[in-house]
C-alpha cells in the first residue's frame, strides 16, 4: 500500500514537472540554450554547491552559452542574460520594474522597502526618498564624507609606520559611520561593539540567503523555519532590526524633544539644524530618516515602513561602498603608475583649495573618478540583479514569456570583449569623454539602470572620492593579497572568500628615509 502511494506521488510530481517544462510556456523556454536538464529536478543538483564554486560555474556558463542561457529548478525556469541589448530591454522598460522571487528571501530583513517593493508602493517610496539625495543635500553630506575620511586617515597615522589592513573590516566600519551620520543623522562614536555586531550579522545574513536561494524547497517559509539555518536567520534578524530600531528611536526622540520644529518645511529648504542647547543635542544635519519621520507625521508611511527603508539603506549604503573601496584600493596598489597619477591629481586639487577640502575639491579630481569607475567595471559591488518582467519579451532573439525570472549578470556584461577591448586590464582612460562616445549605454551599469537605478549613486561616488582622496594624499598603497588570487563567492555583494589586504605606507616616512 505504501509503495503504491509513493508511486502515485512520484508519478504526480513527474506529470506536474512535465506540464511545466514541456507545456506551451516550457517549450518556448527550452529553445534557449542551457545545460542538460534532469527529469523532475531540472538543474537543481548542478547549483547546490559552495558559493565559491557556484560563482565559477556561473562564469563558465556565461562563456559557454553567451549571450543567454536558461536553468530549471523543479518547475521554476530562470533566464540568464549578459548582452547590453538585453539589459536595456529589461531594465529600460518602465513596465518592467518587478523584482523577481529571489528578492522575497530578503523580505524578512528589508520588508517591502525601496529595494524589494513594486507598483504604487515603490513609486510612493521613491518619491519620498528622492529629496534625500538632492544635490543641495549632498553638499551638506560632503562635509561628513570629508570629516569621516580625515578620521579614517588619522586612525592609520596613529598606528605609526606602514600598516597592513584587512580592507573589508577597515572600510565597512568607515562606511557604516558615514551612512549613519548622513542618511540617519546619528553618530556611532559611542556604539563600537554594537555596530561591530551589526556588521558581522550583515555578513552572515548574506551566507544564509545564498544557502536558501539554491535550495528551492527552502523557499517555503514553514520548511526553512524548521532547519538550523532558519533559526540562525531569526537570530540575525534580531541583531539587524535591533540596530536600526535603536537608530530610529534616537532620531524620533530628538524630534520629539524639539517639538518637530526642524521637520517643518524640511523638504523645501533642506536646512542644517543649529545647536539645540535646551535638549543637549549638538548640531545635526537633516537626513533621509528625517524625511521618513516627516512623512510618518503626515500619515504617508507607518512605523514599519520607516524601518523597512532604514534597513534597506543601512545595508545598501554601507556594504556596497565598502566593497568598492576594497577593490579600488587593491587595483591602485597593483598599478603604481596609475596610483601615482591619481595622487598627483589629488595633491594638486588639495593645494588649489588651500588645504581645505570641500565638495568643489571632490569635483576637481576627474582622473580619480575614472579610476573608481574602472574599478566598478571590473568589480561591480552588486554583480547580479534579477527581474520578473510583466510582459513577454524578446531577448537575444528568443521569446521569453511574461513573469519569467530573468537574472542580469552585470559582472559578465562589464567584461564582455565585444564592448570592452582587453576587458581584464585596469585602464581608467576607458572613461575619457572621447572613449565613452558611442559606447552602448547598457554595457556599463554598476548602479543598475532605467527607472530602478540606484537612488544613491551620486552619494556613493562622492563618498568614494572623499575616502580615496585623503588616503592617497597621505599614504602609498602596496599590494599584500593579489587580485589574481582573489576567490569570489556568490553573495548579495561581490564578496571574497578570504581577507583582502593592502599595506598603507605613510608618505612622510618614505620621504624622510
Amino acid at each position: 500500500m505504501i509503495t503504491e502511494i509513493l508511486l502515485v506521488v512520484v508519478l504526480g510530481l513527474f506529470l506536474v514537472f512535465y506540464a511545466f517544462q514541456y507545456g506551451k510556456r516550457g517549450r518556448k523556454l527550452n529553445l534557449i540554450p542551457g545545460p542538460p536538464i534532469t527529469p523532475l529536478v531540472g538543474n537543481v543538483f548542478t547549483i547546490i554547491i559552495s558559493p565559491g564554486e557556484l560563482w565559477k560555474l556561473m562564469r563558465r556558463y556565461a562563456g559557454k552559452y553567451y549571450p543567454i542561457y536558461r536553468l530549471w529548478t523543479f518547475t521554476m525556469p530562470y533566464v540568464n542574460i549578459f548582452h547590453p541589448n538585453d539589459m536595456e530591454t529589461v531594465l529600460g522598460n518602465p513596465k518592467s520594474i518587478q523584482k523577481s522571487i529571489i528578492y522575497n528571501l530578503m523580505m524578512p530583513w528589508f520588508g517591502t522597502g525601496l529595494l524589494t517593493s513594486s507598483g504604487r508602493k515603490w513609486h510612493m517610496r521613491r518619491r519620498i526618498l528622492t529629496n534625500a539625495f538632492h544635490f543641495n543635500v549632498l553638499q551638506q553630506f560632503a562635509d561628513v564624507f570629508i570629516e569621516e575620511s580625515e578620521r579614517l586617515t588619522k586612525s592609520l597615522k596613529d598606528e605609526g609606520g606602514p600598516v597592513v589592513k584587512d580592507l573589508t573590516l577597515f572600510y565597512s566600519e568607515h562606511t557604516l559611520n558615514v551612512i549613519c551620520e548622513t542618511a540617519m543623522g546619528t553618530s556611532l562614536e559611542d556604539k563600537g561593539p554594537f555596530q561591530l555586531k551589526y556588521r558581522k550579522a550583515v555578513y552572515d545574513m548574506g551566507k544564509v540567503l545564498i544557502y536558501r536561494l539554491v535550495r528551492p524547497w527552502l523557499l517555503l517559509n514553514f520548511v526553512f523555519n524548521l532547519i538550523p539555518r532558519g533559526w540562525e536567520q531569526t537570530r540575525l534578524l534580531k541583531i539587524l532590526h535591533g540596530f536600526t530600531e535603536k537608530i530610529i528611536e534616537e532620531r524620533k526622540d530628538y524630534h520629539n524633544k524639539t517639538n518637530g520644529r526642524y521637520l517643518v518645511g524640511f523638504t523645501e529648504d533642506r536646512r542644517t539644524v543649529e545647536n539645540v542647547d535646551d535638549v543637549g543635542i549638538c548640531k545635526r544635519r537633516l537626513a533621509m530618516l528625517d524625511l521618513l519621520i516627516a512623512a510618518h507625521r503626515n500619515n504617508e508611511i507607518d512605523n514599519e515602513g520607516i524601518r523597512e527603508e532604514v534597513d534597506t539603506f543601512m545595508f545598501r549604503g554601507h556594504d556596497t561602498t565598502a566593497v568598492s573601496l576594497c577593490y579600488t584600493t587593491m587595483l591602485l596598489a597593483e598599478h603604481k603608475e596609475i596610483q601615482d597619477r591619481a595622487r598627483t591629481e589629488v595633491n594638486a586639487a588639495i593645494e588649489e583649495s588651500d588645504e581645505k577640502v570641500t565638495i568643489s575639491t571632490l569635483q576637481n579630481v576627474p582622473y580619480l573618478e575614472r579610476c573608481i569607475k574602472e574599478s566598478l567595471r571590473l568589480y561591480p559591488s552588486v554583480p547580479f540583479i534579477s527581474r520578473k518582467p510583466e510582459m513577454d519579451m524578446i531577448l537575444s532573439n528568443y521569446h521569453v514569456p511574461a513573469d519569467t525570472v530573468v537574472h542580469l549578470h552585470i559582472m559578465d556584461t562589464h567584461r564582455d570583449p565585444r564592448f570592452w577591448p582587453n576587458p581584464d586590464v585596469f585602464d581608467p582612460d576607458r572613461f575619457l569623454p572621447e572613449n565613452i562616445k558611442g559606447r552602448h549605454p547598457y554595457s556599463y551599469i554598476p548602479f543598475s539602470a532605467g527607472p530602478r537605478n540606484c537612488i544613491g549613486q551620486r552619494f556613493a561616488m562622492l563618498e568614494l572620492k572623499a575616502t580615496l582622496l585623503y588616503l592617497l594624499h597621505d599614504f602609498y598603497f602596496e599590494p599584500v593579497d593579489l587580485l589574481k588570487d582573489t576567490r569570489i563567492a556568490t553573495d548579495l555583494v561581490l564578496r571574497a572568500t578570504h581577507p583582502l589586504r593592502t599595506r598603507f605606507v605613510p608618505i612622510e616616512t618614505t620621504t624622510t628615509t
